[in-house]
């Protein structure tokens, strides 16, 4: 690999448009501190310290992408609700093209409201609904690509799917479709749900426990022999091009019929691999966008993970830190 001026590479993120389509969400937590045990019942009492709300889901990954420089569009079905307006607000607050969303009378906006404690999560509360979308959310979306592709000609379109309803099997179909003719790429981070919908997808991003329950595998040894042939098995289903597969504490995997590569992870101080997923999509996304090489890709990705896992909560990548790290780690 050529020697890479990462201060150059970032700069040309600003002048690429990648959009994300999938399952948004409204992240909540509240954080509390622990004194005593609740007279009422054997649980904590938590004395609630302040309350915070940030992007999640599909949403996170459009955040990773717009904190890092690129301009993101978020493509996805919302509730008609609160929860809603306040999730678009959030998108706007940082930068994120909202133009593409739908807004929907019978469905909510999930909302999962974390109470914390001490750095440590102690409840979650869900409020959602995963029932696919019906057929004319489903046509609404599929205009709203199309005119997406037209108007802002993107480099990337980005599946997230988090099994929430927005990305049916037609959805998944029309919208692989739209892009082969466009010539826009398409990279994807998969559920259990539709996992062999993705067919013909540039980059496949399934993370270890996903492959293991997507082909009922159990891979007891992690090495690029075996991991091989589990992307000759994805490929002969999905005929896609490249697979990328996160394995936590092993690294990342890639391979396409040109080139195979198993990285190591670097060394981290863990405290939540909460997102990690929809940092490492939304980079190597970029990435693979601006260069076309995908060591390059997988290291940048795979870096930007790590580095995420280190803060509690959903959060972002800052672009000002991964180039650090570039510089710093990424071998040329």
């Amino acid at each position: 690999m050529a020697a890479v001026n990462f201060y150059q590479l970032f700069q040309q993120f600003a002048q690429l448009e990648i959009g994300v389509i999938g399952d948004v969400m409204l992240d909540t937590y509240w954080w509390g501190h622990v004194e005593r045990i609740s007279p009422e019942a054997p649980v904590p009492v938590v004395a609630l310290d302040k309350k915070e709300q940030r992007i999640g889901g599909a949403g996170n990954v459009a955040l990773n992408l717009s904190s890092i420089g690129a301009k993101a569009s978020i493509i996805s079905v919302l509730g008609k609700d609160e929860d809603g307006k306040q999730l678009t607000q959030l998108f706007e607050q940082h930068h994120i093209n909202t133009s593409f969303l739908v807004a929907s009378n019978s469905r909510v906006t999930t909302n999962k409201t974390r109470i914390i404690s001490r750095n440590q999560q102690m409840m979650r509360l869900d409020a959602e609904m995963t029932t696919d979308i019906n057929k004319d959310e489903e046509a609404l979306l599929l205009e709203n690509v199309a005119l997406y592709i037209q108007k802002k000609k993107p480099a990337v379109i980005i599946f997230e799917d988090y099994n929430k309803g927005v990305l049916t099997a037609r959805v998944i179909e029309k919208v692989i479709a739209f892009c082969k003719e466009a010539g826009v790429l398409t990279t994807v981070d998969p559920k259990k749900k539709n996992f062999f919908a993705y067919k013909g997808v540039d980059i496949f991003k399934p993370n270890l426990k996903e492959v293991k329950e997507g082909l009922n595998i159990q891979l007891e040894e992690i090495n690029k022999e075996h991991l091989s042939r589990v992307h000759e098995e994805l490929k002969r289903q999905l005929s896609h091009e490249t697979s990328f597969i996160t394995l936590s504490e092993y690294g990342v995997f890639y391979s396409n019929s040109k080139e195979t590569n198993l990285l190591p992870s670097h060394r981290r101080n863990i405290a939540d691999v909460s997102g990690a997923g929809d940092t490492v999509i939304a980079v190597a996304s970029l990435v693979y966008a601006a260069t076309k090489d995908l060591n390059l890709m997988a290291s940048i990705a795979n870096l930007a993970g790590g580095l995420v896992c280190e803060e509690v909560g959903t959060v972002a990548i800052k672009k000002e830190r991964l180039l650090r790290e570039c510089e710093a780690v990424v071998v040329n």
